[in-house]
């Protein structure tokens, strides 16, 4: 049965964790129990406190009711040291700190720089010493739009997102009062500066990367002069906007430029897919007139160390020499020719020798050709072989004749 579980009066067990037990018959109706007395509690707990610090109880009447002797003579030595012990161990929690690999810490000695805590386990003493413990290694970062003016006097919306870390703490802490408010007015005034010398088309096109990295630089020369302890590491300039009111004016000449752009690169593709070839013809034509230069050169040279060659046997044997050539000359002209008209001396009648048709039937043989036939080619090509010799004699005789 539980403790405050309701039972008769005759109940023995009786679990009041109060230690009260059953009270008078005021209190105790009917044989149930009642709610736990809160003063006797109060006072029992008071009077373990009294034996703690000293205070001793003393007994007084038969109603309960005694004196407490040594009230008025004050905290006794042992609250003291208790409590100095309690106030030395509140202290010490407060004064050891850990620094983490990331963060730094700058201890001031009744407001004044005294020293720069790097990682570890530390104490500091306060409150003589106030210690400024901060992240160097987090990038933080914050966003900003306003309306600017730009180099052609147009006004525009330009959002940008700044990120920044603590580079010295030391600077951070003491130099400037705020020093993240300071970042944000030197940030507005740099832009500011960037876009006013900007014209409006390359804020709103192609120009915000080069604005970007501009105003990185501007802005920490002026964070630098400032001592504030923040490097910024990028600048980040969004899609700028015109004002709403003409916005769509500018949208179009947003367009009309992304056009010309394409255009632009549209032609330079075919010149650089045109040119190259062009060059290559050029080149090509370059080459074969130079190999036909040197052709003929050599051929030219060629003919006349030949001819060179002849006058030195022409003048040891010019008979023989002009008999040579003209033959020569004979056979190089009668070879390529398939048709000859022969004339004889004192004769106006000319004779055709169809040399092709003959050198056909010559060189024409097959197994169902007749004996007779064969005599006769054999005869037509014994005919044609001699035609050039006796053509050669018959001109040799004439001219040894004049």
């Amino acid at each position: 049965m539980a403790w405050n579980e309701p039972g008769g009066g005759n109940n023995s067990n009786n679990q009041d964790p109060w230690g009260g037990g059953n009270r008078g018959g005021g209190d105790n109706r009917g044989g149930k129990q009642g709610p736990p007395d809160l003063d006797e509690a109060l006072r029992k707990l008071q009077d373990s406190l009294n034996g703690i610090f000293g205070n001793k109880k003393r007994g007084g009447g038969a109603g309960g009711n005694g004196r407490r002797v040594g009230g008025g003579q004050g905290i006794p030595r042992g609250a003291w040291v208790i409590g100095g012990v309690l106030l030395f161990v509140f202290w010490l929690f407060n004064a050891i700190y850990m620094v983490d690999e990331q963060e730094q810490a700058v201890i001031l000695r009744f407001g004044e720089y005294n020293r720069t805590v790097e990682s570890g386990l530390h104490i500091y003493f306060p409150p003589i010493e106030k210690k400024f413990q901060r992240n160097v290694t987090a990038i933080r970062s914050y966003r900003q739009q306003g309306q600017m003016l730009t180099e052609d006097e147009n006004i525009v919306e330009v959002p940008l997102a700044v990120q920044y870390r603590i580079s010295n703490l030391e600077n951070f802490v003491l130099k400037v009062e705020d020093p993240e408010t300071s970042l944000r007015h030197a940030t507005e005034s740099a832009l500011r500066h960037v876009v006013g010398s900007t014209p409006m088309h390359q804020v709103l096109t192609e120009g915000r990367e080069q604005m970007g990295v501009e105003t990185t630089e501007r802005l920490q020369r002026y964070l630098d002069a400032y001592e504030t302890g923040i490097t910024v590491v990028q600048v980040n300039i969004e899609s700028a906007q015109a004002p709403a009111e003409v916005q769509d004016a500018f949208d179009d000449v947003i367009r009309a430029r992304e056009d010309e752009v394409r255009e632009r690169n549209l032609a330079e593709s075919y010149a650089n897919s045109v040119i190259p070839e062009a060059r290559g013809q050029a080149q090509r034509l370059l080459e074969e007139a130079n190999g036909y230069r040197q052709a003929v050169v050599a051929r030219a040279q060629g003919e006349a160390e030949r001819f060179n060659l002849l006058i030195s046997e022409y003048r040891q044997a010019p008979e023989v020499m002009r008999e040579r050539l003209y033959i020569e000359t004979l056979q190089d002209v009668l070879s390529n020719t398939s048709k000859i008209m022969v004339s004889g001396e004192g004769n106006s009648n000319l004779l055709y020798l169809p040399i092709d048709k003959l050198m056909q039937q010559g060189g024409s043989t097959g197994s169902s050709s007749s004996s007779s036939q064969s005599a006769g080619t054999a005869t037509g090509a014994d005919a044609s072989n001699r035609i050039p010799v006796q053509l050669q004699q018959r001109d040799l005789r004439s001219r040894e004749a004049r």
